[in-house]
């Protein structure tokens, strides 16, 4: 809103101007959504539901179980205000901010339920959003792509980019979602995704003169999502505030899902839909190993394959027929933060805070290596 009456307010006083720049609306947005989110938080996470606890994580959901949760609500709210006032978004560019505020809302829904909403339910409201969000901004932006190692821009049909775009959106939500098992783990490597995000969006992509340079194609648009971005960060790092170990409330999967689309979405808007790799490798790692794992047993178990966890089979010669890669993923706890501090007692296992440590080392290293290989060896 700000920047569209930039021009009007510095008639009122000059410096109003600078609300035209977008490096100006990033820093009052993102300062903002972090103050409001770190000032709001404690006054409404009484108010909030609190967790089930999992019996799939490594301690038994114990640690987080009665926990004020859904905290994603509240930041995300703070997020969409803000923004409102400092970013210039246009046309469908709302539209795919809908679809990420619907994927928001049937994140809180699952938190407040009773108990947990089953893996179609929640796979089916997914895949409206992203398939929402993915038209959205073919809409907005058209089918122009480009992809790392090629020069040049390619054009996919909206029969190809929607379903491909739906597809990227559908892992980032997920695997985001799975990593969010540890405090500080999902906010911390999400907030490292969004920045390189914005540094791709802003000083690139957005960028004329640096995309020339790179054969990358130039768009205007992607400075508005920057500003977007940064304002999503400084919110997150609000409520990391209060999510430090030992945490006093949780996202849920009101934020861990909205900021996994916010990446894919982000990723979308760069116009190549492989840089999610590039961007959050350590959440891929860690939560879309999961959904691999997941994927095969069942594929086993339709083709009718023992898919019981091999230590809970009782006959020996039972545990030693089954077939020996579904033995091998069994032994293989995911996502990767629980087979890391899985045994408590073990020398080798890894504490929560080793565990968001090392996993953020990892993605800060990996993040521009990859920057390299993808963007500039083309």
């Amino acid at each position: 809103m700000l920047y569209w009456f930039a021009d009007r307010l510095s008639e009122l006083w000059g410096p109003l101007r600078l609300f035209s720049s977008h490096l100006v609306l990033m820093s009052f947005g993102s300062l903002l959504a972090g103050f409001f989110t770190w000032w709001l938080l404690p006054k409404f996470w009484d108010r909030l539901p609190h967790d089930r606890g999992k019996a799939i994580a490594a301690d038994g959901g114990v640690k987080s179980k009665n926990k004020p949760t859904g905290a994603g609500l509240v930041f995300t709210l703070v997020i969409l205000a803000v923004a409102l006032v400092f970013v210039p978004f246009q046309n469908w560019e709302y539209g795919t901010v809908a679809a990420l505020y619907a994927s928001m809302v049937f994140g809180y829904l699952d938190d407040r339920s009773s108990g947990a909403w089953g893996e179609w339910r929640k796979g089916l409201l997914d895949l409206l959003a992203s398939l929402a969000a993915a038209t959205c901004i073919y809409l907005a932006q058209g089918g122009h792509v480009w992809v790392p190692f090629a020069k040049g821009l390619y054009l996919m049909p909206a029969w190809s980019f929607i379903p491909c775009a739906t597809m990227v959106l559908l892992v980032s939500i997920n695997a985001t979602n799975c990593s969010d098992g540890v405090d500080g783990l999902a906010g911390s490597l999400a907030i490292e995704a969004l920045l390189s995000l914005i540094v791709l969006l802003y000083l690139v992509v957005g960028y004329a003169p640096v995309a020339s340079y790179l054969l990358i194609p130039f768009k205007p648009d992607a400075a508005r999502w920057a500003v977007f971005a940064l304002t999503a960060t400084g919110s997150v790092a609000g409520y990391l505030w209060y999510n430090a170990e030992p945490s006093k409330v949780l996202m849920g999967d009101a934020g861990s899902r909205f900021l996994g689309m916010l990446i894919g979405v982000l990723v979308l808007v760069s116009g190549n839909l492989w840089l999610l790799l590039m961007v959050a490798p350590m959440i891929i790692l860690n939560g879309a190993t999961g959904l691999v794992k997941l994927t095969t047993l069942r594929f086993f178990r339709v083709l009718g394959f023992d898919v019981r966890i091999t230590s809970k089979i009782p006959d020996e010669q039972e545990r030693r027929k089954q077939f020996v890669l579904i033995r091998a993923l069994h032994k293989v706890r995911l996502p990767l933060h629980d087979f890391f501090r899985k045994k408590e007692r073990s020398e080798n296992s890894w504490s929560n805070a080793m565990v968001l440590m090392r996993f953020v080392l990892i993605q800060g290293f990996l993040i521009p290596i990859l920057f390299v290989i993808m963007i500039k060896l083309r």
